[in-house]
């Protein structure tokens, strides 16, 4: 009855009008956790309480808090929103195409590129975090997924993290690179908008921009803001290599870099 009864419930969606769900359908529950700078006690409660319904959530309340220490609470809180999201009317810029598995752009390559493709990639600027940029360009992959150094037909140069714009610019200069990906994790404060125009910049200076296809990738990253800074493609959180290759493979043969 069980099953039934969640067909059922999930049939009287209404898509025009979502909400949070939590116990039950459209009763708006939701869990946050925020910090606030004020001394633990009743006062901090209050005002987390009070935060919480101007951001627009009814019946707030604190499920747990803790002192921080030096002035600082940390809570976690349930609340009930009001508002609802239009879902049917939704459009999200993404890289919009079917993607090939790895033996097919191994297959790709050889029948419509003829050489190999030259991919470099880094974790650049001041991030030091290289899990994104591993998990597309190194062997073993991520998630039974193969990394481009595997892929037949690809010369694949993962330079690691905290590489200077500059660096690669002038490796991809030295291996007359198809293509650059660049990983970033750390996107406090924005720090890798400045960074990520600035390779952009370095490229067209360079006279090389319209010769190479510019990806990036991060948790923060979409396809929709690479294009805006000035990149050809962006992948966000749980993009996989063959989907990338795909993309190089199909825009070398679209830009006739064969």
């Amino acid at each position: 009855m069980e099953g039934i009864h969640g067909i059922q419930e999930i049939q009287k969606v209404d898509l025009t009008k979502v909400k949070p769900y939590g116990d039950t359908l459209n009763d708006g529950m939701v869990q946050m956790s925020f910090t606030l700078p004020v001394p633990y006690g009743d006062e901090a409660k209050e005002a987390a309480k009070q935060l919480m319904a101007k951001m627009g959530f009814d019946n707030p309340a604190v499920v747990y808090s803790c002192d921080l220490g030096i002035g600082y609470t940390y809570f976690i809180m349930y609340g009930k929103c009001r508002h609802t999201v239009d879902y049917s009317t939704i459009q999200v810029p993404k890289v919009d195409m079917e993607f090939m598995t790895m033996e097919e752009v191994e297959d790709y390559i050889a029948e419509k590129i003829k050489r190999n493709v030259v991919v470099i990639g880094a974790c650049t600027g001041t991030d030091a975090h290289t899990v994104g940029i591993d998990a597309i360009m190194n062997m073993k992959g991520y998630n039974h997924h193969f990394g481009l150094e595997r892929y037949k037909g690809m010369t694949a140069l993962n330079m690691g993290s905290q590489v200077t714009n500059e660096e690669l610019v002038a490796k991809a200069i030295e291996m007359k690179a198809d293509a650059i990906l660049v990983s970033q994790i750390v996107t406090q404060k924005d720090v890798h908008i400045p960074n990520l125009t600035q390779l952009v910049e370095m490229l067209e200076a360079e006279g090389i921009r319209d010769k190479v296809i510019l990806i990036c990738g991060g948790p923060r990253l979409s396809h929709e803001l690479a294009q805006e800074l000035g990149y050809d493609a962006g992948f966000t959180t749980g993009s996989y290599a063959n989907e990338v290759a795909t993309f190089i493979v199909e825009e070398m043969v679209k830009r006739n870099m064969i």
